[in-house]
Formats: structure tokens, sequence, C-alpha cells
């Protein structure tokens, strides 16, 4: 095939197109055609029952000339190469594009595989090989997907802002739409547990923010953050929200997205995979498990719970057999403990205490629910961590995740003897329904 080709992006809203064949090729080309808003005419003797249902116009018969009367394109789809040479015949003389789907050599034009991103529409074509186009076009759709091409409009306009959230910490874990956002950002909030490793990608005159909070120290306050992407967007800028997790698990992200509707400014929230659930799993302890519990409780345990303002019904809590994950609960454990076993949780009960959880650096420390404070103190515990209380940490001696599949070279910081008996197959008394459950596990 020659190079004497002109790539041209063309608006069919309200035209009419004319496809001639009933099949598959002719379903990928008439949905197609749909989305750009075509009005499409289908000639065949019989059609696909997918095709006949979309919202076209279908001739059962066979293709006749003058069917191409005021197209403004043309589809040769069928599988007789005859009859595609005919409606190409008719196309040529009506000066109409027809694409022949049996033989591009012969067809005036061609249909490209195509990705869309938002507002970028690419379109490739590799000299009649279909195959090498679909290849290159799911190369460039992963590229733009990731963020990892220059996708960042360069044009002016309303701003907006993406609340975004981050994941559990392991960049690979932030959604492919949070990514692209990110990409196409004029202004990064980011929070301290962010995946702050992504930054390094952005364009250099990406404008970054610093809103990190840790205990005691805040580089913005919340409302302080709340005007400055308000005021941001509001100066036409594009703004993400990065923060860790999800946006709306402790994230605070109801608050930003309430300043956004005070101010009129356009929003729009990315969940984000939260460490209350992708921590522990990535440790090897699934939240919930058949057989040993079906509820799991999630808990913002940064205040003591003996402390005024703490509204979590510890009580209900403590009283439950379902698991219990709590965040930010390091410079309480000790208090927190406590008060689960005061008002009725066994104080043998098995807790696992994850430290960077999913990154390369992550640790984990399992414990009892009555040794935890003691243990992490011990072994010198500092934030952020997840800590999971409940039979399902007895789990994590069969599912602790392997570097080879998860990339994390892990760390046991302290493990009681009480829970390698019960995940090797211990049978002594005060032995949980989850320890014989893993006990049959290994038998």
């Amino acid at each position: 095939m020659s190079d004497d080709r002109y790539p041209l992006m063309l608006s069919m809203a309200g035209r009419r197109a004319v496809v001639v064949g009933g099949g598959q090729v002719a379903l990928r080309r008439t949905r197609s055609l749909l989305q750009a808003g075509a009005h499409v005419v289908v000639v065949a003797p019989s059609v696909l029952p997918e095709l006949a249902e979309l919202p076209v116009a279908v001739l059962e018969r066979e293709y006749r000339d003058g069917d191409l009367s005021a197209a403004w394109l043309a589809h040769a789809a069928t599988n007789d190469g005859t009859v595609n040479a005919l409606v190409a015949a008719e196309a040529d003389r009506n000066r109409i594009w027809c694409v022949r789907a049996d033989d591009a050599g012969e067809s005036a034009a061609w249909t490209p595989a195509v990705t869309r991103h938002g507002e970028v529409t690419v379109a490739v074509t590799s000299g009649g090989d279909p195959r090498r186009s679909e290849r290159l076009r799911s190369a460039v759709a992963l590229a733009l997907a990731e963020g990892s091409l220059p996708v960042r409009p360069r044009r002016t306009g309303a701003g907006s802002v993406a609340l975004v959230g981050g994941g559990p910490g392991d960049p690979g874990l932030i959604t492919v739409h949070g990514r692209r956002l990110l990409a196409e950002a004029d202004v990064v909030v980011v929070d301290k547990l962010a995946p702050r490793s992504l930054l390094a990608d952005l364009d250099p005159d990406v404008e970054v923010v610093d809103a990190g909070k840790s205990p005691h120290a805040h580089n913005l306050t919340q409302s302080q953050i709340n005007d400055l992407i308000v005021s941001r967007a509001l100066a036409g800028q594009r703004v993400v929200r990065l923060k860790g997790g999800d946006p709306f698990v402790f994230g605070r992200g109801g608050e930003e997205a309430l300043a956004c509707v005070r101010a009129g400014v356009t929003f729009q929230v990315v969940p984000g995979v939260t460490s209350a659930i992708a921590v522990p799993a990535y440790a090897g302890i699934p939240v919930t498990h058949r057989g040993v519990t079906q509820d799991f409780s999630v808990v913002s345990a940064h205040l003591d719970p003996s402390q005024p303002g703490a509204t979590v019904d510890w009580d209900g809590l403590a009283r439950g057999t379902g698991t219990l994950v709590l965040l930010m609960a390091i410079a309480h454990l000790d208090a927190v403990a406590a008060e689960l076993v005061k008002r009725g949780r066994d104080a043998a009960t098995p807790v696992a205490v994850i430290c960077d959880g999913t990154m390369l650096t992550q640790q984990v420390l399992t414990s009892t629910l009555g040794a935890v404070a003691a243990d992490a103190a011990a072994a010198g515990v500092q934030p952020p961590a997840v800590v999971v209380i409940g039979e399902v940490v007895r789990l994590r001696e069969l599912l602790g995740p392997p570097a080879v599949e998860t990339g994390v070279v892990e760390t046991t910081v302290v493990e009681t003897t009480v829970l390698k008996a019960a995940a090797a197959g211990a049978t002594a008394a005060g032995a949980t329904a989850a320890g014989a459950a893993v006990a049959g596990a290994t038998a």
C-alpha cells in the first residue's frame, strides 16, 4: 500500500452512513458510527440479533445499486468480495468515501484502531495490517490511562477539583482514572500518606502543594486546604487533591466536596483502595472469611476511648465477634486494647499490627489483644500502621504473601507463641474456630 493517504477526522453527527453487511464486522462498524452520532442504514439479507437491536434502519435484502444515495460514508462489510466491489464502485461514482472490510488495498478509506481518553483521541493505522494497529492502539491506550504520555491540556477554561484516592501506599495501586487525572493536573495538593513517588512524573510546571498532616503537626489546616483547592479551581486550574487510601474513608473528602459545592466549583470523586482492606490483604489477612467471621468494622482510633469526644461504640465492638480494623491507633493502642478487654473482648484474641502496608518496607507484628500494646512498644512500632483484631489474623500463616507475588519484602517484627501454635494446628484448650480451620487446611 502506498503512503499517499491523508489522515482525517470526520464529524458524522446527523449524517447518513450506509453499512452493507450484517455480521460481526458490520456490527462493530455500526456501533462506532452510532457513537459518532451518525444516522446509520444497514443493508443485508440477514443481520445479527445484536445489530437488529441497535437504533438503525435495517433493509433486510440484498444490496442494490442506489443504496448509497445521500450517504456521506459507506462500509462494505459483507463476506462476498463481489458485493463489496460493487458497493465500492457505486461509492466511487458518487464521490462517497467507502471502507472495504475485505481488501484494504482496494479501499478508498480505512478505519483505524481507535482509543479515547477524555478529549484525546488516537487513531492508528499500519499499512493495512489491522492486528499491528490493534497492538499499537492497546499500547497507546495503556500509556494514556497510566498518564505516562503528555496528556495535560494547555488550554484555559473552567477549573475543577478531583478528589483522588491514591490507595494504600504502593503507587501501583492507584486507580487508572486517578493516575490519568494526576497527569492532567495543573495543581496537586498532596497528603502525607499519598503515593508521592508519582509526583516525579508530573510536568515541571505543575504546582505541588504539600498539605501533609502528622500527629500534632499540620502543614495546612483543613480550612486552608478547602480554600486552596477552591481558589485554584476558580482561577481556571485543574486541581487534584491526592490522598492516601480513599477520599471518603477518614480522608475528609466529604468536607472538601462540600467546600466545592458551596463555591460552585465542579468536582469529582475518584475512589481509592482503602488501606483498611488492602493492607491486611497484603499481609495475608482477609478481613472476612467463611466460617470465621461475616462482618468487619473500620474504626478511627486517633482518640483515647476514655476521653470526651470519642464517639466510637467500643462496647458494641467489644461484644461483637467481627473483625476490627483500626486506623490511626498506634498512639492510643494501649488504651484501645484495654478498653476492648474491659468491655468483653477476650484478651487472647489475635491481633496484627501492619506498618508501611503494601510497601517494600512492610512489617507485621502479630500478638494478642492483651499483649499487643507492650509488644508494639517493645518493637518500636511507628505509624502509619493498620491494626487488625480478630480470628482472621490466624490465617496469615497460610496466606502471608510471598515476596515474588507482591513485591513486598516483609519483616515479621514480633510473633507470639499463642499464634504460632494456633497456626500450626494446635488443639490445646482455648483454640478458636479459626485456629481449627487453619489446622484443617494444613493437614
